[in-house]
C-alpha cells in the first residue's frame, strides 16, 4: 500500500484533534515550530553535502510535514489550508516564468527555438518579483518608507541575508566596480577589527565596537564570496567538514599511540596537524 497527500493531511488532522490526537502536537503554534523548520532543512541541506540519497528522501519527508503542520494550523485559525498553498504557489510559478508560460496558463507553452536566455530570465523574474511586492502591503513596513530592501527575511540565517541583501542592493547600482576594492575593504575591516579589541583590553565597554567590527569584516567576507561565485554558507560548511575530519585524524593518532590530547602541547598537535594535511594533498 502507498499512501497519499491527501493521507498526509488526513494524518495531520489527526494528530491535532482536540480529543484523541497527540498531546505535543496539539499545544504547538506557529511560533513554536519554526525551529524545527530550520532545523529539518539545515539536515536536509547536509543529506545533499553528504550525497545520502537514501537519508535525503527522508529528511525531504519531515520538511515536507512541516508544510503540512502550518497548513493544518492555518485551516483551524481559518488563514488557509493546504489546498491554498498549492493553489497559490502553482500561480505565483506560472507569472514569474512567462517564458515557460506564456499566456499566463498551466498548459500554454513557448516556442523552444524563441526561448529567452539566463540573464534575461533573470531580469524578468526580479521585476515580477518586485511588482508583487508593490501590490502586496507590508504591515511591517506601515510606519516606514517603502525600501528595496523589502522581502529579505529577518530571519534567515545571518550569511544567507547579508548575501541577499548585497544582491539586491548590487541590482540597483549599490556595489563595487570590481573585486580589487573589496580585498582592499577587506585588509582595512581587519585593522579596525585590531584596533577595536586593541581598545577593548583596556575599556570594557569597548566590546560593543569588537562586536560591530567582527560584523563588518564577516560581512565584507560574504561580499567578496559573492564577488568570487561562491556561496558562503557553503564554502564555510565545506571548511568546518575538514576541520572536523582533521580534528577526528588528530585524535584517532594519539589513540593509537596512547597519547592524551589534553597532554600534549599545541606544537606537537600542530605537527600531527600539518602531517595529516600533507596526507590531504597527497590523495588528491
Amino acid at each position: 500500500m502507498s499512501y497519499s497527500i491527501e493521507d498526509l493531511k488526513y494524518l495531520m488532522s489527526r494528530l491535532r484533534d482536540p480529543a484523541t490526537g497527540c498531546p505535543w502536537d496539539i499545544q504547538q503554534t506557529f511560533r513554536s515550530i519554526v525551529p524545527h523548520t530550520l532545523e529539518e532543512a539545515h539536515e536536509v541541506a547536509d543529506a545533499i553535502e553528504q550525497a545520502d540519497y537514501p537519508h535525503l528522501k527522508d529528511e525531504l519527508g519531515d520538511l515536507l510535514f512541516q508544510v503540512i503542520f502550518y497548513s493544518q494550523m492555518g485551516s483551524e485559525e481559518g488563514h488557509f489550508d493546504f489546498d491554498a498553498i498549492v493553489d497559490n504557489l502553482v500561480q505565483k510559478l506560472i507569472r514569474r516564468h512567462p517564458h515557460v508560460f506564456p499566456e499566463g496558463t498551466l498548459a500554454s507553452e513557448v516556442d523552444p527555438d524563441n526561448r529567452p536566455g539566463v540573464e534575461d530570465i533573470n531580469a524578468s523574474w526580479e521585476r515580477i518579483k518586485a511588482a508583487e511586492r508593490a501590490n502586496v502591503p507590508n504591515q511591517r513596513a506601515a510606519n516606514s518608507l517603502p525600501s528595496r530592501l523589502e522581502g529579505i527575511a529577518k530571519a534567515l540565517p545571518a550569511m544567507a541575508r547579508a548575501e541577499k541583501l548585497q544582491r539586491r542592493a548590487s541590482r540597483h547600482g549599490f556595489d563595487w566596480p570590481t573585486v580589487a576594492p573589496v580585498f582592499d575593504k577587506l585588509h582595512e575591516e581587519i585593522d579596525e577589527l585590531k584596533e577595536a579589541w586593541q581598545n577593548a583590553q583596556t575599556d570594557p565597554l569597548a566590546q560593543d565596537d569588537v562586536e560591530d567590527e567582527m560584523g563588518d569584516l564577516l560581512f565584507v567576507c560574504v561580499n567578496l564570496a559573492r564577488f568570487m561565485k561562491v556561496n558562503p554558507d557553503q564554502a564555510l560548511r565545506r571548511t568546518n567538514a575538514k576541520f572536523e575530519a582533521r580534528f577526528r585524524a588528530i585524535e584517532s593518532r594519539l589513540m593509537s599511540e596512547g597519547r592524551e590530547m589534553e597532554q600534549e602541547t599545541l606544537e606537537s598537535l600542530d605537527e600531527i596537524w600539518q602531517s595529516v594535511k600533507g596526507i590531504e594533498k597527497q590523495s588528491t
